[in-house]
């Protein structure tokens, strides 16, 4: 059982990372690069500023980042989210 926030920043930091991966190693590449040149920030960032991760999709993926989203979205429900996590999802769907 993911307890923690710690456990859940960790999970959503792999769901990301692998459904970017999962999109190819040039979407991956691309979307830390945009958050880093943005944000000055990673992927495990995102957690906490959601905004951040859905702003560089739609930047890069106009309407598209939606399917990216989802995939992001279907992966987390696998798991009892906290309130958190819920938090995350509700920004990045928006």
């Amino acid at each position: 059982m993911l307890d923690s926030p710690y456990d859940m920043k960790a999970l959503t930091t792999v769901v990301i990372a692998k459904t970017l991966f999962d999109m190819g190693t040039p979407v991956y590449d691309a979307v830390t690069y945009r958050l880093y040149e943005k944000y000055h920030c990673y992927i495990p960032d995102c957690f906490e500023n959601p905004e951040y991760l859905r702003e560089a999709l739609k930047e890069l993926y106009g309407t598209s980042h939606k399917v990216i989203i989802y995939s992001i979205e279907q992966k987390l429900k696998e798991f009892t989210l906290d309130k958190k996590t819920e938090s995350f999802l509700q920004i990045i769907v928006k």
